[in-house]
């Protein structure tokens, strides 16, 4: 079978690494295209990709580019109309998260994808496919722990990135929109079941940058279902030790738990500070088999015709249920998710 010619529309930390899973790791998929409005970008695809085809503006690579697919890693706000152009130009389509910067977007890209049940589409909720989550999924659908009702998640980006987080705050629409969507999926993806209700609070000891943006560096919120299933996520961007991502879910007959420790690898060393566990230092390395992954499952569907199981709709959910959180933590109480 031919190879699927991908375009990559957007080149920064987390577009190269898409980019270079494409070019490099996957077999049957071939990068011909790159789309940036960053000059150093377009040479990074020409010098260290091989990518002859480049271009500043991603309704022109729609129209002359030869490609089967368009991978999107662009900034949030483009995410929605770059998603319904590539669909209408008749192109496969693999978009980052987040789906939209609010819910009228993500309504417009279910429309979109509606509007073309023939084309695979992707959104990269890449946690799913982590191989440490995929394989707790696996022993809740084997009924390992009975029941999940109750999934505990926690992420907090490291220290050493904050100063990144404090320029970012003032429009990344809070700390729940900016971080939790990955940890509300997997809330959902879990417990098989939609919270209708969140309470959210948050607090600044360290950084009071965040609080003059209307923002906070940490961030709980509880969710409840309709069938008594509850969900907690804390969220952070000050971890001293390096990026922490831990999850839990609890079931009436067992207990799965996720990177207690978020360990860099096997290694333990032994020195002047005692037994130690180095902790990885972001996500491109905590989640780099997972984007890898993903990507090949895109690539497959695109061929085989397979049906995707992560949807559009989740998107959505997600984003609907991340500004319910923001709501609540802006209002200090309780909010009804209204889907």
């Amino acid at each position: 079978m031919e190879k699927v010619k991908v375009g990559i529309a957007g080149l920064g930390r987390l577009g190269k690494v898409h980019a270079n899973n494409i070019a490099y790791k996957i077999p049957n998929a071939e990068l011909t295209a790159a789309c940036s409005i960053m000059p150093a970008e377009l040479e990074y695809a020409q010098n260290e990709l091989g990518v002859k085809d480049v271009y500043t503006d991603f309704d022109e690579m729609l129209a002359k580019a030869d490609i089967d697919a368009v991978a999107i890693v662009t900034t949030s706000g483009l995410h929605c109309s770059q998603i319904a152009k590539a669909l209408d130009a008749g192109k496969h389509v693999f978009s980052e998260k987040p789906l939209g910067v609010n819910v009228e977007e993500c309504k417009q890209a279910e429309v979109a994808v509606e509007r073309h049940p023939e084309l695979s589409f992707f959104l990269g909720f890449m946690r799913r496919f982590d191989p440490s989550y995929a394989y707790a999924m696996e022993k809740i659908k084997a009924g390992l722990i009975g029941e999940p009702y109750m999934v505990k998640a926690t992420g907090i980006d490291p220290e050493a990135l904050v100063q990144g987080a404090i320029r970012f705050a003032p429009t990344s629409g809070g700390i729940f929109i900016d971080m939790a969507i990955h940890d509300i999926d997997l809330m959902r993806w879990f417990l098989g079941e939609d919270p209708v209700e969140v309470y959210a609070s948050g607090a600044t000891f360290k950084h009071p940058e965040f609080k003059a943006a209307g923002d906070d560096e940490t961030g709980v919120a509880m969710y409840k279902c309709k069938s008594g299933k509850i969900g907690f996520v804390h969220v952070g961007r000050t971890a001293p030790y390096g990026y922490h991502v831990e999850t839990e879910i609890v079931g009436t007959e067992g207990t799965l738990r996720i990177s207690p420790v978020p360990e860099k690898n096997l290694c333990m060393i032994y020195d002047k500070n005692g037994a130690v566990k180095e902790c990885v230092s972001g996500f491109p390395e905590r989640f780099a088999q997972a984007y890898l992954l993903e990507m090949q499952e895109f690539i497959d569907c695109v061929q085989t015709g397979r049906k995707l199981e992560v949807k559009v709709y989740d998107g959505t959910k997600s984003t609907q249920i991340a500004f319910a959180t923001t709501q609540s933590y802006k209002e200090g109480k309780p909010v009804v998710i209204d889907y």
